[in-house]
């Protein structure tokens, strides 16, 4: 049988993939890779189908043994890695013979982000749950049982869609990694209950990521954004990358396993090319904002599916 086994799987890493489309209506979160860019790539990069299930490693501490011949990749804010001792590159494709053991640094370090993703031809092969194979563990359902990964667990691996890249990913589809990034932003949809020096603020000083970061959301602390009338508004629907303002003016970006429906006013939507920036943030980081509109996020989408697209046909 196709597959690798954990040998020790570090602090939480789950199967993921493009995330569970369709069923927000329902009370159902996106799930899928938080840093959805690095996994993409690296399903492209060993051959698979960008639909292709792998492992979010977060924290680093990861450490596996392949039983068959496979390509691989990691990808994401990654810092060290091992194949048999021996140091390898991210952001390319790497061969195994069974036997071959994979390890990670521990993360974070003052240099890389949290989150690293582990590409392996044919995809982790669990059973689909409404359509997708990742993992949602406040639901219990998806990935391998609703839950992170434990020593001993055997995944079962699926047939190479294609051939692996033979070059290294290009640094123009890496997305720039930053301790101190700014995260584009289209405003909306409750930005008008925020006063204009509320949004001044907004938009002009940066924001420390807190100790309450995760899969759910990424609060932050800075200067309060003024709402005159209150956070509270009538539940309405949520999405990744949405920033709620709360009652103390401070913000929360939204991530892959957030609610469906939230009663905050949402001041902006950090757009999904960016999102991968928000995946590697560790507390301690940065942020600002800097506004842009629907044509602009659509025209930075676009520009990176050409690349991408272009560097893989």
């Amino acid at each position: 049988m196709r597959s690798i086994r954990i040998i020790e799987p570090g602090p939480f890493a789950t199967i993921q993939d493009r995330g569970r489309y369709g069923y927000r209506s329902l009370g159902v979160p996106l799930c899928g890779a938080m840093d959805a860019q690095a996994l993409r790539v690296g399903n492209l990069l060993v051959g698979n189908d960008r639909k292709a299930a792998g492992i979010e490693i977060t924290l680093g501490g990861f450490h596996a043994e392949f039983h068959c011949d496979v390509h691989f990749a990691l990808t994401g804010d990654i810092g060290g890695a091992l194949l048999n001792g021996s140091h390898i590159d991210s952001w390319r494709t790497h061969s195994a013979k069974s036997g071959d053991t994979l390890a990670l640094d521990n993360y974070p370090s003052p240099r890389t982000g949290p989150r690293t993703y582990f590409s392996v031809s044919g995809g982790i092969d669990v059973p689909p749950v409404m359509e997708s194979r990742s993992t949602y563990v406040r639901g219990g359902f998806g990935g391998l049982g609703g839950r992170a990964l434990r020593a001993g667990d055997e995944l079962r691996l699926g047939n190479p869609a294609g051939p692996p890249k033979d070059l290294p990913a290009p640094s123009w589809i890496i997305p720039p990694y930053s301790r101190e990034p700014i995260l584009r932003a289209i405003p909306g949809p409750q930005d008008d209950r925020v006063s204009p020096d509320g949004r001044r603020v907004f938009y002009s000083e940066p924001y420390l990521v807190t100790e309450r970061a995760d899969r759910m959301g990424i609060s932050l602390l800075g200067p309060a954004i003024n709402l005159p009338d209150g956070a509270d508004i009538i539940s309405d629907g949520t999405c990744p990358g949405a920033v709620q303002v709360h009652g103390n003016g401070q913000p929360t970006i939204l991530g892959a396993a957030s609610q469906t429906t939230g009663g905050y006013v949402k001041i902006c939507v950090v757009i999904s090319s960016d999102m991968a920036l928000v995946a590697q943030l560790i507390p301690g980081d940065q942020v600002r904002f800097e506004q842009v509109d629907l044509w602009q996020a659509r025209e930075i989408y676009m520009r990176n599916e050409y690349l991408t697209r272009d560097f893989f046909d």
